[in-house]
């Protein structure tokens, strides 16, 4: 939806905003490219919904705010977002450890690819729902302590992140629902039972349907995403020479405040 000043919202636009998270975990707002600085909008922005503990993760800027774009050396071009490449179903920060679950994320662009590029979301609430009617016994081997086990990271011998096991869905604080999740195939190890195998191949068969639920956009200069740590994709692109695909995206650890379900039943 567009909104006049992403830097002050006015009520309207917050509570309309408010109503499409309260809905689907997720909004897509729309502002004059031109409107001022990038980085300050995301961190104005994610300030009007709660969000403020930002996570700093390894290839953040001193900021806390990432800047997507292809970089082929250094640190940030060993890792895909910072490539052309496509990248398959995740949630955010599923590498991190309990302390610092990513809960929400802002992901605003600055400038498109040339082609490609589409985002495909999913709300992990839907995914939950349906893996649940197909079978109880997928949630139940999905939300134990070990089910999904992310190798350390280490370079040149020296361990830039632990290892970190963890459930797929769990209940957060506030009771909601949250997932941890990806699809990759390398560098994942699932809990070595016919419970967790058949659990995690229902979900990859799941996300690769074309489910009515499923949400695809290509982000337009000063359009962005604001959301509670969505499922999400991203199809391979092609950059313009000299004038490559940019986006801003913050990772918070608190959830987008107004979704909580006390919240949702208090409206």
């Amino acid at each position: 939806m567009p909104v006049r000043d992403p830097f002050h919202l006015s009520e309207g636009e917050r509570r309309a905003l408010l109503g499409r998270l309260r809905k689907t975990n997720m909004a897509i707002y729309a502002t004059d490219p031109g409107c001022g600085p990038d980085k300050a909008l995301v961190w104005a922005l994610g300030r009007q919904f709660g969000l403020h503990e930002l996570d700093g993760n390894l290839c953040a800027d001193g900021d806390r705010i990432s800047a997507l774009e292809v970089r082929k050396e250094g640190r940030k071009g060993e890792y895909i977002p910072y490539s052309s490449h496509r990248l398959n179903w995740h949630t955010d920060g599923y590498y991190n450890g309990p302390g610092r679950r990513v809960r929400g994320f802002v992901l605003h662009c600055v400038r498109a690819a040339a082609e490609g590029g589409e985002n495909t979301l999913l709300d992990p609430e839907i995914a939950y729902i349906m893996l649940r009617d197909q079978d109880p016994e997928h949630i139940r081997a999905l939300m134990q302590a070990d089910a999904m086990t992310i190798p350390p990271n280490a370079q040149d011998g020296i361990e830039l992140r632990p290892s970190q096991s963890g459930p797929v869905f769990m209940a957060g604080d506030t009771g909601n629902l949250y997932m941890r999740y990806t699809a990759r195939g390398r560098n994942i190890h699932w809990r070595p039972d016919p419970a967790t195998r058949a659990a995690v191949q229902a979900l990859g068969a799941l996300l690769d349907e074309d489910l009515p639920h499923m949400f695809g956009l290509r982000l337009a200069p000063g359009q962005g995403l604001l959301c509670n740590n969505v499922l999400h994709r991203r199809a391979r692109f092609t950059d313009t020479p000299g004038q490559g695909r940019l986006m801003y995206r913050a990772r918070y650890y608190n959830r987008i405040s107004g979704t909580e379900l006390a919240a949702s039943w208090g409206q």
